[in-house]
This record gives structure tokens, C-alpha cells and sequence, in this order.
């Protein structure tokens, strides 16, 4: 088998279909590259868009995506409840076979110069591709947002990107002369790293009470002592009126959909609420879904290209 490498971007457009399109038809334009998925949310007014191919195809496709996000985002009139940095705002690599993590590491930095270099946009680095031990984790990265940076007329030394001439990294033989320091005024910064496979999974409570979604949310997080390998944020979607506990399975195998669900239900029903439904965002493999029927977890019926191995078996 040939290395496969998968990419999960995160745009921060998530109403206008045309602009989102576009970007993917971008990815799609080149050779070799398997577009797998795309979805889009109104509320946290983001998509996402999974693909995957050979790593020098899947880092062309990165680079286009960017680009065209860059030309059609404009992050100065964007409004959303999730978290974000940038018109492009996470790009991670995967790899999913035949490719080592060091291999993908030197895949997404590469990746990021050129970001930085071609489009002007700055670029920190997450995840295993961190140069920086404080930016293993992307919340750290995006303290503040896109706004926070834009206010800085020069960025704080700890908030310099990586991919910048002045950066300053804890590890040597870095990349120097990079790309720009200063955020870009309409895209923002790029997050980009490498990372295991991660399972995105919400759960929308039958209240409106943001409060609640925050308390179940900072309980069942890992670092608070709550499930292992999972992040968590309490959000409220304004256009349907529920508050959301928002879920990054950041190690299925540790806790899985299943797991996770009934977690959180327990949190929700010890605050007099009931869990409404759950979803999956982009792909999965089926283990995460922990031996689970969609119906178990109160969500709507998964097509099979959701789940990874519809994907991957292409290249086998």
C-alpha cells in the first residue's frame, strides 16, 4: 500500500454554500486527491472538509485550499460560536498508512512555510508538529481569537507565529524567514499540525441554558479529571436555540462515541436536562462509534461514507 495521508481543514464560513464549494472544488482540482467529505454549521458558522491521497498531493491540496479561503473569507465580519484564528483556521495532517508521524511532520511544516511564505498568512504549529511545547494544544494557540491578534500592532513575544522571521522556537533548525509576523486583515492566522485520527462529536441539550453546556463540558474535560482524551466546550446555537456540549474525542480508543454520549447525559440529567440528540462531524472510524447504533446515541441515521474505512479501502 502507497502512503496515505488524510487532511481535515476547518474554514471559518459556515452559511455561504458557494464559498465553501468553492474551496473544495479547489482540493478536488488536484490530481490524485480524494475529496471524502463536507459539511458546514450555521452556528459556529464553520465546515469541514476531509480528503486525503498521497502526501505530496495532500499538501498541494492544503495549500490551494488555503489559498482560495484566503481570497473569499473575510474574517472582519464573520461571527460564529467556535473558537477560530483564521479564514483557514486548523489544517492537520494525518497519516493514516505507510507514513510515519516524523514523515508528517516535516509534510505540515513544509506546508506552513509556504502558507507563510506564498499567501502572507501566518502560521503556527500544533500538535506533533509543535516547535513550541506551549502550542501542543490548539486552545492555547487560539486564546483570544482572531480579534485579539488583529489588536496587537506587533504580536506579544509569546504570540509571534512559527512561521514568521522573528519567531523564536524551544528547538533548533527552525524556519526562518518564513512568512509575515503581523496576522493577515482578513484571513487571519493558520493553525497547522499533525495529529493522531480525532473524532468530532457534539450533543445538544433540550435547554437553552448555555450554563449547563459549560458545566458538563468543563467536567468531562481530560485535563479537569474528567474523560480521557477529551476536550470539551459549552456552546449556545442561537439559530435553534440549544445549548451544545461540543466534543473533540481526541483518542477514540480511550473513550469512544458511546462512552461519551452517556457521560454526558448523566451530567445533563444530574442538572434537570435532557440530552435531545447527538452528531457526528465529519468522518469516524466505526470503532469510535463503540459498538453503537446511531439510534443508541440519538442521532440520525450515518451514511456509510461517513465512516473512514469507506475511504480509505480506495487506495487499498
Amino acid at each position: 500500500m502507497k502512503p496515505l495521508v488524510e487532511c481535515v481543514p476547518n474554514f471559518s464560513e459556515g452559511r455561504d454554500t458557494g464559498i465553501v464549494e468553492a474551496i473544495a472544488a479547489s482540493i478536488a482540482a488536484i490530481e490524485g486527491v480524494h475529496l471524502a467529505g463536507m459539511e458546514m454549521d450555521g452556528d459556529h458558522n464553520r465546515s469541514v472538509i476531509t480528503f486525503m491521497g498521497s502526501p505530496e498531493d495532500v499538501t498541494r491540496g492544503a495549500f490551494q485550499a488555503c489559498r482560495t479561503a484566503r481570497d473569499l473569507i473575510d474574517l472582519r465580519s464573520h461571527r460564529g460560536v467556535h473558537p477560530r484564528i483564521g479564514a483557514t483556521d486548523v489544517i492537520p495532517f494525518i497519516p493514516l498508512s505507510d507514513y510515519a508521524f516524523a514523515d508528517c511532520v516535516s509534510l505540515a511544516r513544509a506546508c506552513g512555510r509556504e502558507i507563510g511564505q506564498s499567501l502572507g498568512i501566518p502560521v503556527y504549529f500544533y500538535g506533533q508538529a509543535a516547535l513550541n511545547a506551549r502550542r501542543t494544544e490548539l486552545p492555547e494557540i487560539r486564546r483570544g481569537g482572531f480579534e485579539s491578534l488583529v489588536k496587537q500592532s506587533q504580536p506579544e513575544p509569546g504570540r509571534l507565529p512559527d512561521a514568521g522571521p522573528d519567531a523564536v522556537h524551544e528547538e533548533p533548525g527552525c524556519l526562518p524567514d518564513a512568512g509575515p509576523d503581523t496576522v493577515h486583515v482578513s484571513a487571519g492566522a493558520t493553525a497547522v499540525g499533525v495529529r493522531d485520527i480525532l473524532v468530532a462529536y457534539n450533543v445538544n441539550l433540550d435547554t437553552d441554558d448555555v450554563r449547563v453546556a459549560r458545566t458538563i463540558a468543563r467536567d468531562i474535560r481530560e485535563k479537569n479529571g474528567g474523560l480521557p482524551g477529551i476536550r470539551a466546550l459549552g456552546l449556545l446555537l442561537p439559530g435553534r436555540h440549544l445549548a451544545q456540549v461540543s466534543m473533540n474525542l481526541t483518542d477514540y480508543r480511550k473513550t469512544n462515541m458511546v462512552q461519551a454520549f452517556h457521560a454526558v447525559t448523566q451530567l445533563a440529567e444530574a442538572e434537570g436536562v435532557e440530552v435531545l440528540e447527538s452528531e457526528l462531524v465529519g468522518l469516524a472510524p466505526r470503532a469510535a462509534m463503540g459498538g453503537a447504533a446511531p439510534e443508541d446515541l440519538r442521532m440520525a441515521p450515518l451514511d456509510p461514507a461517513r465512516f473512514l474505512e469507506y475511504h480509505t479501502r480506495l487506495f487499498a
